[in-house]
């Protein structure tokens, strides 16, 4: 799905979105890829036009349109440029207060695999009272099957259309106009990677284009690929659970095959399901991930250290004292640099600043080990750098403004040859080996197109470092020249052309979604070493005949596509096939098609030659087989309908398909009918009449709980079922004399029908026909009901047909089956907890909590169920369109009815004079205050003195942003992302005078890394009164006494205040109340006293919960 960014406000002619109209809010289940700015001006080569393309005026007149009562409304069909189109219009709005409008594909469902089209459009809302004044706005869009609508959102305000005197409803009739433009293009789907450029792409799995960009990248390093390929691997081990060898297996086809190439085996590799595959992550992640697996796979082969040959490199960490003679150093390695896009114009500018020496004078200084504290000089020099360079840009950062995190879509250049051994090698350290020339030259440009919540990921590159730049673009490769690959990838603004020159002179401006992400240089002097030649020779032999294998395959499958209109598939059932699957494949009908034999043969062939194909398969003389046609009734069961004529036999295959099928399939089913004489050999088949029925024949044994087909037989249709009782008895192996019960298996969806036959009543009366089923079982004895779960036919067939196996696990290991039970998609709620108690031995089944599954997140669902909130177990296991067969369970310690009344919260107690912190679960009814959750825990507690008063804080990352009133109610405090504490209110608290301040005092640390300052909060954030006057000298004394901190530890502490998150650190002398004055800031946790020193503490157990946020999840290969 393709979002495309909104105009900014001061466009007033298009401010809303340009969206498909599948509304976002609909779809969250379904994680895709969002692409924030679609490279219009991009797509030249698509956009071609051939001769003069055709367009269209359509116009829409809907009457009575303020009493349509639909959601959403279709025009009827209009051809333009061969195709067809409409207009579609949510009248009252799609989820918006507007109209909202979208040109629909009208064929979209069955249009073939892979349809593209490209078109110009505009819709319109025509003014009826004045012209000038009709609503029009235009874009264009490529549709494809993903995409088969595209328009406004909000394309008028409701307000606007209803109202009688703006003219766009008179007479209650709206007049509606699209104009259509059809441009031919490069078609998406028949373009030839191979054939334009000589490389192929990578599919995309759903949100892999990420890891596509990088792995084209390293693909394209060809030493890189040469140490992959000399990776030891066996003809033993499987691709999907083998890193090296499904590495191996993708090169290869990126290296040979001729059409883009699956990742599939390659994530199952790394352990990843297809939820971590719709999970878009981060390519600076996965490059280290994948990287730091390879290196670790690699060690003890040939290959060994290449890693490290290829991406290390190594700076030098320094602190310097200018006083005295001392320096410290450190030397750390490096795979990849991080450059500050933010501030900096280019490349060279973000080395500086990566080089750039911070002073540590007055509050900063440096603790040196002999000399106490100094001023100090604190920087990075580098000590070499590696053959390939790996400059990831910083494109996203934290906002601490916005509490967010933001793309930085600044203009940052990048240049084509990188030297840095600049201005006398500013950048190198002095043991730097100077005699290595540190010129580097550009391999690629990985790019991010989007915005931070998602987007789309390609590649510029150039693999043999020639003039020649491609862009790999998950399936496609595209030829380009060095100005899309550099400096449409710097970012910045644009301009757009004027549409209408001299009416507005400012040009439009608009941010470039799209900008460089990453960048791959190689070092030129080892340049030859590393564009080496890597040929058939350096891939295991069994890994190139394994491939070989699987392109013969392919090439098979392929060569049976191209051919499949010339052969048909004939599928042969017989009564073997229905021994064999009734009762225990399936229960109800006859034969599963799928697992019968299958003929693929020419459509020309006629029946009587197949014959003799059969003849030679199943050894039934020609003369000896009688086909019968099956058909697919109104109750949607599937029988055999009618013989063959003798006429129909000499006709093709081909055309008994066609008779056979009233919608289109290729595939042909049959079954042969064959008569046994009493040697068991094949005979005639007797002649069939009117008056002759043929019924399929299954049994049913109550105290084996067995269904089985025991076979089929002609009856006249004047006959009655008593007539045949002996039969039947034969068939079963029963008495001549047993009685039994007869019934007719009608149906089985959406519910199962099975009815007793009169045996008095002739089967025409009883209306059955050819290919009815009739069920039998000893007739059931009166008192088989107490020793038998299902009596009778028609209660087990309902019982195969709602069975379910559930699995179940325990909610805290959710990934583990703890046992399965089989139970009826119709239990109710009452049923399943019982069944579920009674296997885990409990007495109770009201103290058991259900869970249902999310199958896209294959995760419990947030909300458990309610004691008795769904009437049955079908209900518990369907989720959207998709039912699974996995329950979540726990054992509570008071029944579930009892609990709901109640509300859970849990409450960390801060002793007032113990450094201890006790969790404890407060449960009360959900009309309960603050208040009663204070009385409560005073029970549980132990206080300072008897009198002492509580209060309630809502902490979160180490703030305080909350003290909750006595009064207010615990039903809407969510204490599962906040950390609730409760805590003694001190005493110099409770009279606060007028010239007192209740102040937040937060621990913080300060991390420094490349000079861009990161505030860390940590530890346990509490209240301060300060008094009017009161120097920062005199406060530290009480902050010292309350936190109990030795006196060399504090004096290493340092305090600043803080104001919407930026420090000013202050000075013993100065006055902390005159700093607190300002009352406009949004909250009191936005200015505090910060406490700088090292988190040393240890980290509590119970802050577990406040991590439980929706950050992304970290990249992890399991394997």
């Amino acid at each position: 799905m393709t979002i495309m960014t909104p105009a900014p406000i001061d466009q007033q002619e298009d401010e809303e979105m340009l969206v498909p109209h599948t509304d976002l809010a609909e779809n969250n289940h379904q994680p895709m890829e969002v692409v924030a700015q679609p490279e219009t001006a991009n797509n030249t080569v698509e956009s071609q036009p051939v001769e003069d393309p055709p367009s269209s005026r359509f116009t829409w007149r809907i009457d009575n349109f303020s009493r349509m009562n639909t959601k959403k409304l279709y025009s009827e069909v209009f051809v333009v440029g061969g195709y067809k189109w409409r207009v579609l219009i949510f009248p009252k709005g799609n989820n918006v207060d507007y109209l909202s409008m979208y040109l629909d594909v009208a064929d979209s469902t069955s249009l073939p695999y892979g349809w593209s089209r490209y078109a110009q459009f505009s819709l319109a809302i025509v003014n009826q009272i004045q012209n000038k004044y009709s609503v029009r706005k235009d874009t264009q869009h490529q549709f494809n099957a993903r995409e088969s609508d595209w328009g406004f959102t909000s394309f008028m305000p409701l307000g606007e259309l209803y109202d009688p005197s703006r003219g766009y409803l008179v007479n209650d009739t709206l007049i509606v106009e699209a104009e259509v433009l059809v441009r031919k293009i490069v078609d998406y789907w028949t373009y030839d990677s191979k054939k334009e450029t000589g490389y192929v792409g990578l599919k995309n799995q759903g949100a892999t284009c990420y890891m596509n960009s990088l792995l084209q990248t390293l693909y394209h390093i060809p030493y890189f690929r040469k140490a992959v390929y000399h990776m030891p691997t066996t003809e033993n081990d499987m691709p999907s659970g083998s890193i090296p060898l499904a590495l191996q297996s993708l090169f290869y086809k990126l290296q040979y095959s001729d059409t883009s190439v699956a990742t599939k085996e390659l994530t199952k590799s790394f352990g990843w399901d297809t939820y971590d595959s719709f999970m878009q992550h981060d390519v600076q992640e996965l490059n280290r991930v994948l990287c730091e697996k390879l290196e670790d796979k690699m060690k003890g082969t040939v290959v060994e250290g290449t890693i490290q040959k290829l991406f290390e490199g190594h700076h030098m960490n320094y602190i310097e004292c200018i006083n005295v003679d001392y320096k410290s150093t450190r030397k750390e390695s490096f795979y990849d640099l991080q450059l500050d896009v933010k501030g900096c114009r280019d490349v060279y500018a973000s080395f500086d600043k990566y080089v750039e020496v911070e002073r540590l004078e007055g509050d900063n200084k440096y603790q040196a080990e002999q000399y106490g504290l100094q001023d100090a000089k604190k920087g990075v020099l580098f000590i070499d750098f590696p053959p390939v360079l790996q400059l990831q840009l910083k494109r996203f950062e934290y906002d601490f403004m916005r509490d967010t995190m933001v793309k930085i879509n600044d203009r940052y250049e990048f240049p084509l040859q990188l030297d840095l051994d600049r201005e006398n090698g500013k950048y190198l350290s002095p043991d730097a080996d100077r005699t290595v020339r540190n010129l580097y030259t550009l391999h690629s440009v990985l790019v991010h197109s989007g915005g931070v919540h998602g987007g789309h990921y390609y590649a510029f590159i150039r693999p043999t470092l020639s003039e020649q730049w491609y862009k790999f673009d998950d399936e496609r490769v595209t030829k380009e020249d060095i100005k899309r690959a550099l400096e449409e990838q710097y970012g910045g603004e644009e301009e757009l052309p004027q549409t209408n020159p001299g009416f507005n002179n400012t040009p439009f401006k608009f941010t470039k979604y799209s900008n460089a992400y990453m960048l791959v240089y190689v070092r030129e002097t080892d340049k030859d070493k590393i564009i080496c030649n890597v040929d058939e020779k350096d891939i295991a032999e069994h890994l190139r005949e394994r491939l070989k294998k699987e392109q013969e395959e392919k090439e098979h499958k392929k060569k049976e596509k191209a051919e499949a209109h010339l052969y048909t598939i004939i599928k042969v059932a017989r009564d073997e096939d229905l021994v064999e699957q009734i009762g225990k494949d399936i229960y109800f009908d006859l034969v599963d098609h799928d697992k019968v034999r299958s003929f693929r043969v020419q459509k020309q062939m006629s029946l009587n030659l197949f014959k003799e194909e059969v003849a030679k398969e199943f050894g039934v003389p020609v003369q000896f087989q009688r086909y019968w046609l099956w058909a697919k009734r109104q109750n949607h069961t599937y029988r055999p309908n009618r013989p063959l004529m003798h006429v129909e036999e000499a006709q093709s295959v081909g055309q008994l398909r066609e008779v056979s099928n009233k919608v289109h399939n290729a595939e042909l089913k049959l079954f042969l009918e064959v008569e046994l004489g009493l040697d068991l050999r094949p005979i005639a088949p007797p002649e069939k009449t009117k008056d002759d029925i043929l019924l399929f024949i299954k049994l049913y044994d109550p105290e084996k709980e067995e269904l089985r087909y025991v076979g089929r037989r002609f009856v006249k249709s004047t006959g009655k079922p008593s007539e045949i009782i002996k039969m039947l008895n034969e068939m079963a192996g029963y008495d001549p004399d047993e009685e039994i019960g007869l019934y007719e298996e009608i149906k089985f969806e959406p519910n199962v029908m099975c009815e007793p036959i009169d045996k008095k009543l002739t089967f025409r009366a009883s209306q059955l026909e050819d290919g009815d089923i009739i069920c039998f079982q000893k007739a059931p004895a009166i008192d088989s009901e107490e020793h038998v779960r299902y009596p009778d036919v028609p209660s087990y067939l309902e019982y195969v047909h709602n069975r379910q196996v559930v699995h179940f696990r325990s909610l805290d290991k959710p990934k583990e089956d703890d046992f399965c039970l089989e139970m009826s998609r119709l239990y109710t709620y009452d049923d399943v907890v019982e069944r579920v108690a009674q296997q885990l031995g409990l007495d109770d089944p009201s103290k058991l909590r259900l869970t249902p599954h999310n199958c896209y997140s294959q995760q419990p669902k947030p909300q458990p169920i309610k004691y008795r909130g769904v009437d049955h177990l079908s209900d518990m296991l369907v989720h959207y369109n998709q039912t699974s067969d996995i329950l979540y369970y726990e054992v509570l310690d008071i029944p579930l009815p009892e609990l709901q009344g109640l509300k859970t919260l849990k409450v960390a107690f801060h002793h007032a004079t113990k450094d201890e912190v006790v969790i404890h679960t407060i449960r009360l009814p959900k009309q309960s205050t603050v208040g009663d959750v204070l009385d409560d825990l005073k029970t549980k507690v132990e206080m300072s003195h008897p009198d002492a008063e509580l209060r309630l804080l809502e902490v979160f990352y180490h703030k305080i942003y909350k003290v909750f009133p006595p009064t207010e109610k615990i039903e809407s405090i969510n204490d599962q992302y906040w950390t609730l504490r409760a805590e003694e209110i001190p005493d110099e608290e409770k009279n606060l005078g007028p010239h007192n301040r209740l102040i937040h005092v937060y621990h913080f640390t300060k991390d420094t890394a490349q000079n861009q300052m990161q505030i860390q909060n940590f530890g346990e954030p509490f209240f301060l009164v300060i008094h009017e006057g009161e120097t920062l000298d005199e406060i530290k004394v009480r902050i010292q006494k309350k936190l109990q901190v030795p006196d060399d530890e504090f004096a290493k502490w340092k305090f600043a205040f803080f104001s919407l998150g930026r420090p000013e650190y202050l000075q013993d002398s100065d006055i902390v109340s005159s700093r607190f004055q300002r009352r406009d800031v949004y909250g009191a946790w936005e200015q505090y006293l910060g406490l700088e020193h090292i988190d040393n503490a240890p980290k509590r157990s119970y802050a577990a919960n406040q991590n439980r946020h929706t950050f992304e999840k970290p990249v992890k290969i399991y394997n």
